[in-house]
């Protein structure tokens, strides 16, 4: 609760300066954007992204050895991957619309909660049908957290609070895809991967019970179960350029992170590479890059712009591509931690411009936001399991230069150029 009784502070010591004759009080809400928020709130924030991330994409550690012990094929490994982000994109649109009615802080614990029991089931998965159903059940809770998150922060806070609570709870997100990989992949070669997953479902537990207990409740957040009205919000960020933009350029932007690090993993497991699963997690260690570089992106948008930061980012992600094809392990880490640090800082740039621009309805825009990213990251998985099957991995990556140069597109001509800000 510090980040609240420090705006109350804020709040009566402008009341005690104000001139007697004006009698027009100051809000809590009219001071947030002049302090940090508390390193507990941030902290927490961080938590939450990245327990809404451990579980979407841990499996990509295992995929070679899922392909051998449930007898699956490169596309059904591609779709085992992409049942979770399909049902994320379904479900994002609607969770958001029942927040809205329902609040914010019981939301995301409930769905911590929830998002514990396919993980824990999925340890007990006879076939790659049944594990995909597993899957998609955990994606079914995953919006619980993220959509309302990102609504819980724009209301909550205003100005620079928003942006720097939006770079941790992005950084949270991504350390969560690491550590997700990175257990899962080294659990398999301790315990397998079974009892891995159990593990995987025991910390979420955990991350619920922290949340519970340390996020604060909504102050701000008003009620708004007339779903007559969230049907014309709905129809009214169909046609805002922000909402629409937005949509697009996360789908580009999710198309090319899951069909680059799922199918990279089968690559390396291949000659001339070999790499055991533990070796594969440990390739993962690049997304740490996106919890250091996610923070100081927060100073590339202030200083020039949504527009132009994303434009940067994906042509650095673009040239991380195209160094994934050089021979050598090392020089696809580097093009690895290259693109993905384009993608992070593509993302950060993307969800602080919707979150900034878009004032009514957040958490049924967060959800289309949302909706529209995890789309692109079902048609990553299915459209890259394809071409892999067929190229391997030299077609793979002109495919994905195809989706990075049409957000380049979308960028340069869809977003609103905003005002570099030094402030």
């Amino acid at each position: 609760m510090n980040h609240i009784n420090k705006s109350k502070d804020h709040t009566q010591t402008n009341l005690n300066n104000q001139d007697p004759s004006t009698k027009t009080p100051v809000s809590a809400t009219d001071q947030l954007p002049f302090y940090s928020p508390a390193w507990v709130l941030k902290l927490t924030i961080g938590l939450i992204g990245m327990f809404a991330f451990l579980q979407v994409y841990s499996i990509q550690a295992i995929l070679p050895v899922l392909m051998l012990d449930l007898s699956a094929s490169e596309v059904q490994a591609g779709m085992v991957v992409g049942a979770t982000v399909l049902a994320i994109a379904i479900m994002s649109p609607f969770l958001g619309m029942l927040s809205d009615a329902v609040g914010r802080k019981s939301f995301i614990v409930g769905a911590l909660l929830f998002l514990a029991i396919p993980t824990a089931l999925i340890a007990q998965s006879p076939s790659i049908g049944w594990m995909g159903m597993w899957r998609f059940m955990q994606g079914l809770s995953v919006p619980g957290i993220t959509v309302v998150t990102i609504a819980y922060i724009g209301e909550e806070f205003e100005g620079r609070a928003v942006t720097e609570l939006m770079s941790f709870y992005v950084s949270g997100s991504v350390l969560g895809g690491f550590m997700g990989r990175f257990l899962l992949g080294h659990l398999h070669e301790l315990i397998g991967w079974r009892y891995g997953y159990y593990v995987m479902a025991a910390m979420t537990l955990i991350g619920a019970l922290w949340v519970f207990k340390m996020l604060p409740s909504s102050r701000h957040f008003v009620a708004n179960p007339n779903f007559r009205s969230a049907i014309q919000t709905l129809g009214e960020h169909l046609t805002n350029r922000y909402v629409v933009t937005a949509c697009l350029l996360g789908a580009c932007v999710l198309f090319s992170l899951v069909g680059c690090f799922t199918f990279i993993n089968l690559h390396l497991a291949k000659s001339p590479y070999n790499l055991s699963t533990g070796a594969l997690a440990n390739i993962f260690a690049v997304y740490l890059i996106g919890v250091i570089i996610t923070p100081l992106s927060t100073t590339l948008l202030r200083r020039f712009g949504s527009a132009r930061t994303v434009r940067a980012a994906v042509l650095i992600s673009i040239t991380g591509v195209l160094l994934t094809l050089v021979m050598p392990l090392w020089g696809v880490v580097i093009g690895l931690a290259i693109m993905s640090t384009g993608v992070f800082i593509t993302q950060s740039a993307t969800i602080s411009y919707i979150a900034v621009n878009v004032k009514k309805g957040r958490s049924l825009a967060s959800g289309l936001y949302y909706m529209g990213y995890y789309a692109g990251g079902t048609l990553g998985a299915w459209l890259c399991g394809i071409v892999y099957a067929r190229g391997q991995w030299s077609l793979t990556v002109w495919l994905l230069l195809f989706v990075q140069v049409l957000a380049l597109l979308i960028a340069s001509f869809g977003m609103v150029k905003t005002k570099s800000r030094t402030a």
